[in-house]
């Protein structure tokens, strides 16, 4: 599991530090850089399709192309862009007290707050909503990153504690929508509930399709997140406890056991295969599920479902994640606290 990027950006700054100055003039390297790339509708970019590399320092050359971006379309909420930006500029604030931060944060939760759809989920990118980016996106948690920042802007806690009371309020409104949208789009198998596709419709909330290998499926791992995200709810009601009990149920239904996988890497250390393989005790979940048989299935860049993941191009086995342990310590610790609090 890869480390949240803010915690990469907290040791950045534990690095290099600051100078010892009025807090009003107190700058923080990574802060600064980020500020950068702030988008002026307020959100943030991900250039290439990859994280931004906050560590590293920027040519004025560098800074200048990025500024004369500053008006582009491409801000998105994919594998944590704005969101991140928005938690260490939170944080960055409380150490410094540097007010740039916090109109920087305030910039980047009127975006999110814009982006909401009126049925209440958040596409991949805003304002861009061509073709998949459209879609409610669950896929690698960025809708539930969404809501937890959501959820620290209404609690008004840490470093989003001096932000305007209308911004709390907009917080607590957008999480309500948000709830309301992941409980439609919890997905219903011959009458029972399930769990949750990576995307869904942002008007009818069913499963959605993705790139060429992300099918509309029931989702083995983006499923997790969201039940997280329920059980952090106080004071759950009934139909929050019927969500969560329904997905646990179906995690244990879908529980591939005494098999686990493993990355194969040549004599130079370079990945060349995945495979999985017998491993007694061991339990791992697939990353897609046919929406009706509740089968593993595991797709190429040539969209056509295969039973066994041998069966994809050996680039996609290699690249993607169609394994992982995405829901043991949700089900053997989490879960069970959960329950004996709420669950009466």
């Amino acid at each position: 599991m890869n480390i949240p990027l803010i915690y990469v950006f907290i040791v950045l700054f534990r690095a290099t530090g600051y100078n010892d100055v009025p807090a009003q003039e107190k700058t923080d390297a990574v802060a600064e850089r980020i500020l950068v790339y702030q988008r002026e509708n307020g959100g943030w970019p991900q250039p290439g399709g990859d994280p931004i590399n906050y560590g590293k320092e920027l040519t004025k050359e560098q800074k200048d192309k990025i500024q004369n971006d500053r008006k582009k379309s491409d801000t998105t909420i994919d594998d944590q862009a704005t969101t991140r930006e928005i938690n260490y500029l939170a944080e960055a604030y409380t150490r410094t007290g540097n007010t740039k931060y916090l109109a920087a944060v305030e910039r980047g939760v009127d975006y999110l707050l814009k982006a909401q759809y009126p049925s209440g989920g958040w596409g991949q990118f805003f304002p861009d909503t061509t073709g998949y980016r459209k879609h409610i996106t669950f896929n690698d948690n960025a809708m539930v990153c969404v809501l937890e920042v959501m959820r620290e802007v209404a609690g008004r806690q840490d470093g989003f504690a001096t932000l305007q009371p209308r911004q709390a309020q907009a917080a607590q409104k957008a999480i309500d929508r948000g709830v309301q949208c992941i409980l439609k789009c919890q997905y219903i198998q011959n009458g029972t509930l399930t769990v949750w596709c990576a995307q869904h419709d942002r008007d009818t909330f069913l499963p959605a399709k993705a790139r060429a290998f992300e099918l509309p499926s029931l989702s083995g791992s983006e499923s997790v997140g969201i039940v997280r995200f329920l059980m952090g709810i106080e004071n759950p009601g009934p139909e929050i406890r019927k969500a969560v009990n329904a997905a646990v149920a179906w995690f244990e239904k879908a529980k591939i056991r005494d098999m686990d996988t493993r990355l194969v890497r040549d004599e130079n250390g370079k990945a060349i295969d995945r495979v999985i393989f017998p491993s007694p005790g061991k339990v791992i979940w697939a990353r897609f599920y046919d929406l009706e048989t509740n089968r593993p299935f595991f797709t190429g860049r040539d969209s056509q479902p295969k039973a066994d993941l041998k069966d994809i191009e050996q680039e996609r086995r290699v690249g993607y994640s169609y394994y992982g342990n995405y829901a043991e310590k949700l089900l053997t610790r989490e879960y069970p606290k959960w329950k004996q609090k709420w669950d009466i």
